[in-house]
């Protein structure tokens, strides 16, 4: 990461998204990842919710989010693997305006050095809905740690060079 001192840290305002069957507030150990690793970089937790593997419920979810104009950026947690029941990258396909594609090969290309082949069984993905950042990470702790710290954190910071979302911002409902 090259972060530029000279340039202003703009927090960014993100919501977290468990996707889950089973997990809750007490014991959402990837959600706590989340929302501890993007508050002691200095954004703003702006939600935090958990649902279940629905698809309706996880569109219904980002719908609100995406026409809040208090939440930049959702990350989600869980509902990306291979199951019936992991649905949250259609979800994210209903809501897409367009997808970041180098999202999920990144993460699968890191997730590599951690988990091996493994990885292949990742449908980790991110889009832009309507002018807010989704990014879908696996519901392991692993994962989520991972996908903050290897690419996240430096792709929010609004310091990051030679280029980081936070500077599309502004430009993301552009026709």
């Amino acid at each position: 990461m090259a972060i530029d001192e000279t340039k202003e840290f703009k927090p960014v305002r993100i919501a977290v998204l468990t996707v889950s069957d089973t997990r809750t507030e007490a014991d959402d150990t990837s959600g706590h990842i989340l929302v501890q690793r993007l508050t002691d970089h200095g954004h703003t937790l702006a939600a935090r919710t958990i649902v279940r593997d629905d698809a309706d419920l996880i569109e219904q979810q980002l719908r609100t989010w995406i026409t809040d104009r208090e939440v930049d950026a959702v990350v989600s947690t869980g509902g990306t693997g291979l199951t019936g029941r992991d649905v949250t990258p259609e979800a994210l396909s209903r809501v897409a305006t367009r997808d970041i594609p180098g999202f999920g090969e990144l993460f699968r290309w890191l997730s590599f050095k951690t988990i091996g082949t493994s990885t292949v069984q990742s449908r980790a993905c991110a889009v832009v809905a309507d002018g807010t950042y989704i990014f879908a990470l696996p519901g392991s702790n692993g994962a989520v740690k991972d996908g903050w710290d290897s690419i996240l954190a430096e792709q929010l910071d609004s310091r990051n060079r030679p280029c980081n979302f936070v500077e599309l911002m502004p430009r993301l409902r552009e026709v």
